[in-house]
């Protein structure tokens, strides 16, 4: 009898434990993921295509194989979209006062990251794939969700309006197409391909992507391996 209690009483306990980590492991699913920097690799300042090669190839890709992109590569396109190229701040793109108004996100399989010029890493901003909503904001373009990566450009008007007044949506949309630019010619460079779309639903995205509300997204940009 007292041994029949032990043993009931390792199964209440037992219970109770399981009970505890299901409990935990549903709040970890439901809260917010906690504030994490991933360091990225250090981004290659020499290539094995020229510039030149890189302009003759470029064209709108809009069909991807299902092949993810590695942290390098990720790495390599923010940088070269606002990666940090002076000692004193100045980055890959100009920016009108060097204000640099732009902040660019990327959406994965894994979730969706911030870009941190400082330092040349990324802050986790979600662990959910994100992308199927962004198809959604995007006119359900295809692109959007086949691509293994969306880099998303939004801009705070505040920073360049501050000094240009009324001029400044018209520089820091100017911005914008420098940065696109850029990370369209680096996916050429990387034997990738991508596309930028401006055609999107912006509140959509704003809600899809939990975007503070004064980021304005103004480009998405899918990236990823071409569909031969």
């Amino acid at each position: 009898m007292k041994r029949m209690w032990k043993a009931l009483s390792r199964l209440i306990l037992a219970a109770s434990l399981l009970m505890g980590c299901t409990a935990r492991v549903e709040e970890r699913i439901g809260a917010s993921p906690p504030v994490e920097d991933i360091p990225l690799p250090t981004p290659a300042l020499q290539g094995t295509m020229s510039l030149e090669e890189t302009l003759a190839l470029r064209h709108s890709v809009r069909s991807f194989t299902g092949d993810p992109l590695t942290l390098v590569e990720i790495g390599q396109l923010l940088w070269a979209a606002q990666g940090i190229t002076r000692d004193w701040g100045g980055r890959t793109a100009p920016s009108a006062g060097a204000l640099y108004p732009l902040e660019v996100y990327v959406a994965t399989a894994e979730g969706l990251y911030h870009y941190m010029p400082q330092g040349h890493k990324v802050r986790v901003e979600s662990t959910a794939d994100l992308r199927e909503a962004l198809w959604t904001a995007g006119l359900k373009q295809d692109a959007i969700r086949q691509a293994p990566a969306v880099f998303v450009i939004t801009a705070v008007y505040a920073r360049t309006e501050s000094k240009y007044g009324a001029r400044a949506e018209r520089y820091v949309e100017l911005e914008a197409g420098h940065a696109a630019q850029n990370l369209l010619l680096q996916a050429v460079a990387l034997g990738l391909g991508g596309v930028p779309i401006g055609a999107f639903h912006d509140d959509q995205v704003q809600s899809a992507l939990s975007l503070p509300s004064d980021h304005a997204p103004l480009y998405l940009i899918p990236v990823g391996h071409p569909q031969e």
